[in-house]
């Protein structure tokens, strides 16, 4: 058995070492001549005007949980249509049931305010 995994083994222990490698020479032979200007803090151009540590707004949360359902729920969609002559009508009907719920749920969210972002 450990000889249909060696290949892999292999495989990822020299990515890592050649990852380690590359980085070992950057760090050894890249320029290193800081100075105030890159060593300050830069935010868009400007200086930081609140602190780092501040509170967000939940509705910040709110719309990244929505697309992260929302994203994983459309990644259904590719094995799917991979599988679509195999899996024939059911499948079709299937999916048509699964995405009108995604509708439902995502017209629910619209209507509600959740995606607003005032």
């Amino acid at each position: 058995m450990l000889e249909n995994y060696l290949p892999i083994l292999i495989f990822a222990a020299v990515a890592g070492g050649f990852g380690v490698v590359l980085m070992a020479l950057g760090y050894l032979l890249g320029p290193r001549r800081p100075d105030p200007e890159k060593l300050s803090p830069y935010e868009c151009g400007f200086e930081a005007f609140e602190d780092t540590r501040m509170k967000f707004d939940v509705r910040y949360y709110l719309v990244a949980i929505l697309f992260i359902i929302f994203d994983l729920e459309i990644a259904f969609l590719f094995p799917w249509a991979v599988s679509l002559d195999v899996i024939g009508g059911f499948g079709l009907l299937s999916m048509a049931v699964f995405l009108g719920v995604l509708v439902v749920g995502f017209v629910y969210e619209w209507k509600r305010g959740a995606l607003e972002w005032d």
